[in-house]
């Protein structure tokens, strides 16, 4: 097991520097410090945990975390992941706070701000993806506040790493769903959160551009914004369906699939419907033959190991061996639904 002494032998630094570097006690040299931790990465140091829970205990670290959505199922499923990683971290006095918020960039500042004043020693975030928020990342990481951005990014930022699922690739796998399960030319209506968002912007992006290369033949009439809201979702589908009733296809990128699908129902016309994530009332959807296929992207994972990565660097220094953390896309049809 590498100690403390032979990363300072080989950096030829002290033991305290080291120390220092690790737990970003003192300043020290920038140079030093990336010296020090190129050595620690190589040689995959890992701290004896006994004496992290130690030191986290004295520390008594505070994590952020904000996510969409006060009643979104799929955030719920983060959720689920963020709070089994909290539970684990109580025993080295660290603390999770939690903040949900909707689709608006005043009320995500507000809420960095109301963690930032509980004393947070980093923060996972949702972004919305407006400059404001990327500005003000940037200031939380000069502040040596670490930011872990999960189930979608921000362009431009200085956060620490990226947890979820390749979103372009996504709209990829989208495409080729629509070009199996379709024959001839065909109208595709698409019904997104947000075009704030980043996931469900490359999302549409991904399948765009794989239309274009490869299945020109489908060709998109509409992009609607729902908010990630049912309601909302019910009245721009029905709206879209009835400005567009040659719609043969509809890509749902987030949430409002069970509003936008109720719209469907009542118009009479029977779209092939591709959606992501699997919450409840998507899989009872496909059960029944309304949504041919969903892709999964892994939210509990995403929030486990967004909290799990803050961790790892508050605690031992540790960065993750790669910023981009790609969840897996998985495709669930009605033939292979999760058993109850």
């Amino acid at each position: 097991m590498t100690t403390l002494k032979e990363i300072a032998d080989l950096a030829g630094v002290s033991r305290g520097t080291v120390d220092r570097v690790l737990n970003h006690r003192g300043s020290v040299n920038p140079k030093t410090a990336e010296k020090v931790m190129s050595i620690v990465q190589a040689l995959n140091y890992q701290p004896n945990r006994a004496g992290t829970a130690l030191a986290a205990q004295k520390k008594k670290y505070k994590i952020g975390v904000i996510v969409f959505g006060r009643s979104n199922p799929f955030f719920d499923e983060v959720m689920r992941g963020v709070h089994a990683k909290s539970d684990e971290l109580k025993s080295y006095g660290i603390t999770t706070i939690i903040r949900r918020v909707d689709f608006d960039v005043r009320a995500q500042l507000d809420a960095i701000d109301e963690l930032v004043a509980e004393g947070i020693s980093g923060l996972v975030l949702a972004p919305y993806n407006d400059r404001t928020i990327c500005e003000r990342i940037d200031e939380l990481e000069n502040d040596g506040i670490p930011v872990v951005t999960v189930n979608t990014d921000i362009e431009g930022s200085h956060r620490m790493a990226y947890v979820g699922s390749d979103y372009y690739r996504g709209g990829c796998i989208a495409a080729g769903l629509f070009a199996l399960s379709t024959c001839g030319e065909i109208s595709l209506g698409i019904i997104t959160g947000s075009d704030s968002v980043l996931c469900h912007t490359e999302r549409i992006r991904g399948l765009q551009c794989t239309l274009e290369h490869s299945y020109p033949n489908i060709r998109i009439n509409d992009i609607k914004e729902n908010h990630d809201d049912e309601i909302e979702s019910y009245t721009v589908t029905k709206q879209l369906l009835a400005e567009h009733p040659e719609t043969g296809a509809l890509f749902f990128t987030a949430a409002g699939i069970y509003g936008g699908c109720k719209a469907v129902t009542e118009s009479g016309l029977h779209p092939r419907i591709i959606t992501f994530d699997e919450v409840p009332t998507t899989l009872e959807l496909i059960k029944k033959g309304t949504v041919l296929a969903t892709i999964s992207q892994q939210p509990y994972k995403q929030g486990y190991r967004s909290l799990d990565i803050l961790f790892e660097y508050l605690t031992s220094g540790i960065l993750p061996e790669n910023e981009l953390q790609y969840a897996e896309h998985s495709i669930i049809i009605r033939e292979n639904l999760p058993m109850a």
